[in-house]
């Protein structure tokens, strides 16, 4: 089992802020670039803010 702080971190493309792995990403973890749904879909429209 390993702690928290252990686990790899990436920073949000859309808000810039760090995220760390987690379970469901555990198979496509190099392609994930957003910490969450809301960061995701607001990349994608041209006026949206992180």
């Amino acid at each position: 089992m390993r702690r928290k702080g252990d686990l790899p971190q990436k920073t949000c493309a859309a808000c810039a802020r760090p995220f760390a792995w987690r379970r469901k990403w555990a198979r496509d973890w190099d392609s994930v670039r957003y910490c969450s749904e809301r960061c995701r879909r607001g990349a994608k429209s041209p006026g949206a803010k992180g």
